[in-house]
């Protein structure tokens, strides 16, 4: 449909009748290409059902954790708004000093949005409805900032000098009117809200003034991303507020992701000396993340988990490239919904009781899956040879057997969390923290394999058996309070045994060592012989006597009884603490493929570039294109020639060789004579491909420009493809 008018107008053209492409659904994406299909919508709901009550967690765990600094923020607006309405604002601060909260939350900028969005609804919920939040790349110049906080304060179009002309031809179409982009215009529009709510409620007397007033609100700023603000923009905006501060109550907050010092670079003392600045510090993202992995993973709350693997590859990006938590729970969920779409038999992954009800309703293909398992294998290899044969003919004695296993699981799960953490409490504190600082660290070892044949755990044995009695006691107590919310038959046995240990611990104090006199005769015995005069033989049977002496000498109740607890805490790991790969069935709730989340988290799009450039077939699916393995056809997108001809070059390319290969490949697949006119008509036009094709590798980083040579460009990759 086209028209051949040359004048400017408006052309209805009838939309066709033909019909509307059916938009898919998520179950649609879901259920498309998943592994088993006759189950798959059950474990859509599940994973639908599970990432809800996730997300729904970790928001409330995160607003929990900012709500310290959330309301520390909220008090340094009531009280600089209650402090301006009052006489003592000019005792306090200068008239010309805008209140600023410099808000330090750290280098993980992805979760940044969400704590100002929490912010900006509390402000608008108890202190002020007039906040604006702006980021750096929507004001590039002061006047794009003017115009963003005014928009966004007075929710009306604004309009800039230079942009008069163009918003008044619209002006006609437009729901709202444009106003001036000026402060002047902003002080007007407050006067007049606050004028309408002083005179809105007729009748009612103010008796006495309030500490905050609602009805002279400050004016919020927020500004998200105070490092990528241009200094000079900052300064002119803060420097035209600063003379309107006595007719607007205006409040600034900068978001800090580097260091307060962040300001002083930023602003001259002439600009800074304007602003009354209070710090906020958030908490750290690190603290953030181990507060949610402790109530995310470490729990049997959930049914799904993460294996050692992939636990460490979100952990590695976490730690290596955006301390983000958003991220990091972005990839729980991605784990998730791979889980349940790749393994049919995730339909287990669930409540309890809801498992035990769908083992029942497995089909003989499910229970097939269940007996290629490596870890039913296993189990089975156990069994008696009857038995066996039972779990690989008898499909209703398979379906009991995995309901007890699924019991099983649960069960493992509930010992498991409880005493990783006695462990971590007895460990954190030891020197050089041979099991890790944070709890992760530990669960990852006990991941990988059997945390007892660790070194480092036979390391962390031995400085627990230096441990004194009072920090003993208190490790313990710690543990006792880990335990005692724990539903768990054999963790309310443990938790017995710990509470009488610790009661033969308090005894101690009342027993006396009858044992101490011999022991110190035995000991000073020796040391006496050597204040004598002797001689080397006798000195080194002295010495002799004296370390026979210390091996002979008796433990002391106390050093008997932290034996006893210690191997109490030693026969707890080796009971509870065995990595999930050893528990049958562990495939249901364990997600192991981390190739796949490394491979959509932490992605390497120059191996995805060489590989289109290199495999252009792939990619645009032309039959022309399809060569063999390690060429590129001379009908392939220039972009494509020029850089499978680059790979033949060393490190300087000389651009006028590459011009004339690229020609020579380039008529050879248009079939064209070199020697002929009309080759050399379309040369320019090769010439102008080439310069293109150029550029655009020079864009993606193949290639440099270079002064050792001015017609030669520098290569910057190494080998093929």
């Amino acid at each position: 449909m086209t028209t051949t008018s040359v004048s400017k107008g408006c052309f209805v053209f009838k939309p066709s009748a033909k019909k509307k492409k059916k938009t898919l659904s998520l179950e649609d994406h879901f259920t498309n290409g998943c592994e088993g299909a006759d189950n798959s919508e059950i474990r859509f709901k599940l994973c639908q059902d599970l990432w809800h009550k996730i997300r729904a967690d970790t928001e409330v765990l995160q607003d929990e954790l900012n709500r310290k600094i959330l309301d520390s923020l909220l008090d340094f607006t009531r009280k600089c708004s209650s402090t301006r309405q009052h006489s003592d604002w000019a005792s306090q601060m200068r008239a010309s000093e805008i209140p600023t909260a410099a808000l330090v939350l750290g280098v993980n900028v992805p979760d940044h949005d969400m704590t100002f969005q929490s912010l900006s609804e509390l402000l608008q919920q108890s202190v002020t409805p007039h906040v604006a939040s702006v980021q750096a790349k929507e004001c590039g110049a002061l006047k794009h900032l003017m115009k963003r906080v005014l928009e966004r304060l007075m929710d009306t179009v604004v309009t800039v000098d230079d942009e008069e002309e163009e918003e008044t031809e619209q002006t006609s179409t437009q729901l709202h009117k444009s106003v001036h982009c000026s402060l002047s215009t902003l002080c007007d529009w407050y006067n007049a809200k606050t004028m309408k709510s002083k005179t809105g409620t007729p009748g009612k007397k103010r008796s006495s003034p309030v500490r905050d007033d609602p009805q002279q609100p400050p004016v919020v700023i927020i500004f998200k991303d105070l490092e990528a603000f241009n200094p000079k923009v900052l300064q002119d905006f803060i420097l035209i507020c600063s003379r309107y501060v006595e007719r607007l109550p205006l409040m600034f907050i900068f978001g800090i992701a580097t260091s307060p010092s962040t300001i002083q670079h930023m602003l001259p003392h002439s600009v800074s000396s304007l602003l009354c600045i209070e710090l906020f510090q958030s908490l750290s993202c690190t603290q953030h993340l181990a507060t949610v992995i402790d109530k995310l993973i470490l729990t049997p709350q959930f049914p799904f988990k993460l294996n050692g693997k992939v636990m460490q590859v979100l952990m590695s990006i976490f730690l290596y490239h955006d301390f983000s938590v958003r991220n990091f729970i972005k990839g729980v969920q991605l784990a998730l919904l791979e889980h349940f779409h790749s393994q049919p038999l995730s339909v287990l992954c669930c409540k309890k009781k809801e498992a035990l009800l769908n083992v029942m309703q497995l089909s003989h293909h499910d229970l097939e899956s269940i007996r290629h398992l490596l870890s039913f294998r296993r189990y089975v290899e156990k069994q008696e040879p009857q038995e066996q044969l039972n779990l690989f003919r008898d499909d209703t004695h398979l379906k009991e057997v995995c309901q007890k296993l699924i019991k099983d699981l649960r069960k493992y799960h509930k010992n498991y969390y409880p005493v990783l953490r006695c462990l971590h409490t007895l460990t954190s504190s030891l020197p050089r923290y041979p099991l890790g600082k944070q709890v992760r660290e530990l669960h990852l070892i006990c991941l990988e394999k059997n945390v007892w044949e660790n070194e480092d755990y036979q390391t962390a044995m031995k400085l627990l058996k230096m441990l004194a009695k009072d920090e003993l006691i208190a490790s313990l107590q710690r543990c006792v309070e880990i335990l005692q919310p724990v539903k768990s038959k054999k963790m309310k046995k443990a938790l017995v045994e710990l509470e009488e240990l610790l009661a033969k611990f308090k005894q101690l104090d009342t027993v006396a060592a009858e044992t101490l006199p011999c022991v110190e005769d035995c000991i000073t015995s020796p040391v006496k012989n050597l204040q004598k005069k002797t001689d080397l033989f006798q000195l080194q049977k002295t010495l002799l006597e004296m370390n026979e002496s210390r091996r002979a000498k008796k433990l002391s109740p106390f050093e008997v009884l932290r034996n006893e607890a210690l191997e109490f805490i030693d026969g707890l790991v080796k009971s509870h603490l065995s990595p999930p790969e050893s528990q049958t069935l562990n495939e249901v709730c364990y997600y192991s493929s981390s190739a796949t989340v490394r491979r959509h988290l932490n992605a390497t799009p120059r191996t995805s570039i060489q590989a289109a450039l290199s495999s252009p077939y792939y990619y645009l699916q032309n039959e022309s294109l399809k060569t063999e393995d390690g060429t590129v056809s001379n009908a392939a997108p220039d972009i494509c020639i020029a850089y499978k001809l680059h790979l033949e070059c060393g490190r300087l390319i000389n651009l006028y060789d590459w011009l004339e290969a690229y020609a020579t490949v380039v008529s050879a697949a248009e079939g064209n004579n070199p020697d002929s006119d009309n080759v050399r008509k379309v040369e320019e036009v090769k010439h102008a491909r080439f310069i293109q094709a150029v550029s655009e590798l020079e864009f993606l980083g193949f290639i440099k420009s270079t002064k050792q040579k001015t017609d030669h460009v520098a290569r910057l990759t190494w080998g093929g493809c």
